[in-house]
């Protein structure tokens, strides 16, 4: 060991400061127990921190404070409470030079692609239905499988198809089927037929509003470090893990790197969450070679996101939209100042955040933050959304790596053998969307933390079992949404004293 490192010692040893790392962090001081958070980046939240620049803040995404999970939901209230806003939730989608409301409004869908192409769309979406009804279909393996059998071919080619493979850098064909059941919920064609011409009592939609931070998502996670550290858990930032040491089925200790000082950190329980595969990577003595090779073999998508200040008032009423056209590089378009008129600090301009998914290595990846900011000013100014040349009056780069998981064919297998092998250790769990390897939401990840630390105190949760769709959906009946309103017009509970730290 390095005769220089500083050793010390906890009961929990929390590896990443996103919200799933600090949720763990945050659960166990209810419970009497104090942790160590380490952090690589130099601020907590992960890929739900907000970045500033020059005053304007923006987030890695936009991240909607949105669950159906109330422990989740507790969490965000007892920590942020009244620094919540109530934000209206307006998406479009910009295909073939025209904007659809998502979800589908039938007939301003009808209007846009016209009756020849709606009428074919129609049919093929019959085809579909009667392969399914007849037992023709076989069970969707992809998600270009899932699709077309759920809504058909035609539809799936117009507004599906293009944005995900510009999402994910490979053919819909060689997407999981498991994705697409994830992410695309209860989505009717029917449905949406028969809710527009007649509606519905028991119709579906998604939520009109959301809960946002009034300063962007990192307030929440920048808050949250201030109680864990003021509750004796510290959270390290630009902390990186270089070793996890091990002896038998129990993790020992864990070496870090905080610049020139090496932190030792000996730990009775073990909390994970950055990637699966770097963890296993960082195992001394090393796992398995066929427990590396499953490392290496599961994917990831990396992000960017080109933030431009605008010099306009007002550009469009849209929090986000999704450009699904093939002509545009460009995924998806944040107005930040929609989510909260705080993140601006001059509301006679506006801050979009204009976000590239890519690869490390691809051209995108490769550009520079000054042809960035170029390419995204050609394109705002290319889509026609009211911006002029000139307009665009200063704008950053932030990358982020390993933003989402990929769910191709063989990550499945590949998964598997990791979930096996991180599930023989008696001390260890891993959480959120790295640790899981998972495209979960925040409040998923949060949930998987949150019971992880339950397991620590004594409970007995299997959080790679957790359902999903427990903490997804966005989806509500009538009855539904008219329970969520009642229950937020009720008071925010205040945060409960907390056990003396172990």
């Amino acid at each position: 060991m390095n005769p220089t490192a500083a050793e010390s010692k906890s009961p929990v040893i929390i590896i990443g400061g996103g919200p799933a790392g600090l949720t763990s962090g945050y659960e166990l001081l209810k419970h009497g127990v104090t942790s160590i958070v380490l952090e690589k980046a130099d601020k907590v939240g992960g890929i739900s921190r907000t970045e500033t620049y020059k005053g304007y803040r923006f987030d890695i995404g936009g991240h909607r404070f949105f669950t159906k999970v109330g422990e989740v939901e507790a969490i965000w209230k007892e920590i942020l409470g009244n620094d919540f806003i109530q934000t209206p939730r307006l998406s479009r989608i910009f295909y073939d030079g025209k904007f659809y409301d998502y979800p589908l409004a039938l007939f301003k869908t009808l209007k846009n692609l016209g009756v020849v192409r709606s009428f074919l769309i129609v049919m093929s979406y019959l085809k579909a239905k009667l392969k399914r009804y007849l037992g023709l279909s076989p069970e969707p393996q992809t998600f270009e499988d899932w699709v077309t059998d759920c809504f058909g071919a035609r539809l799936y080619r117009i507004f599906f198809k293009t944005y995900t493979e510009k999402v994910w850098g490979i053919p819909c064909s060689q997407i999981r089927a498991d994705w697409a059941a994830q992410r695309i919920k209860n989505l009717s064609l029917k449905e949406t037929v028969i809710n527009a011409l007649f509606g519905s009592k028991n119709s579906k939609s998604l939520i009109k509003t959301f809960d946002y931070p009034r300063l962007g998502p990192g307030m929440m996670w920048e808050r949250c470090q201030d109680i864990l550290e003021e509750q004796g858990s510290p959270v390290y930032l630009q902390t990186d893990v270089v070793l996890v040491e091990r002896e038998g089925a129990r993790l020992t200790r864990v070496v870090a790197k905080q610049g020139d000082r090496t932190l030792v950190l000996t730990g009775d329980h073990f909390i994970s969450s950055m990637p699966i595969t770097a963890l296993v990577h960082r195992m001394d003595p090393p796992p398995p070679d066929y427990v590396l090779k499953a490392a290496r073999g599961l994917k990831y998508r990396d992000f960017l996101i080109v933030s431009l200040v605008i010099d306009r008032v007002h550009i469009f009423p849209d929090n986000w939209l999704y450009i699904h056209s093939p002509k545009f590089n460009v995924g998806r378009i944040q107005n930040f100042k929609n989510w909260s008129p705080a993140m601006v600090p001059d509301l006679q301009k506006t801050c979009l955040g204009m976000e590239y998914f890519c690869s490390q290595g691809d051209d995108i990846w490769g550009m520079t933050d000054s042809q960035l900011i170029e390419l995204a000013s050609q394109e705002i100014f290319r889509l026609n959304l009211g911006v002029k040349p000139g307009d665009v009056q200063d704008g950053c780069v932030i990358r982020q790596q390993k933003a989402y998981p990929v769910y191709d064919g063989e990550y499945r297998q590949h998964l598997q053998v990791l979930e096996n092998y991180i599930r023989t250790f008696e001390n260890l769990q891993t959480v959120g969307r790295n640790g899981m390897h998972r495209y979960n939401n925040q409040d998923h990840s949060m949930l998987s933390a949150l019971l992880a630390a339950r397991n620590i105190v004594g409970e007995e949760h299997d959080i790679w079992n957790i359902n999903v769709e427990r903490s997804y959906h966005e989806n509500f009946t009538d009855r539904e949404w008219s329970q969520l309103k009642q229950k937020e017009s009720q008071p925010v509970p205040a945060l409960k004293p907390l056990s003396p730290a172990a």
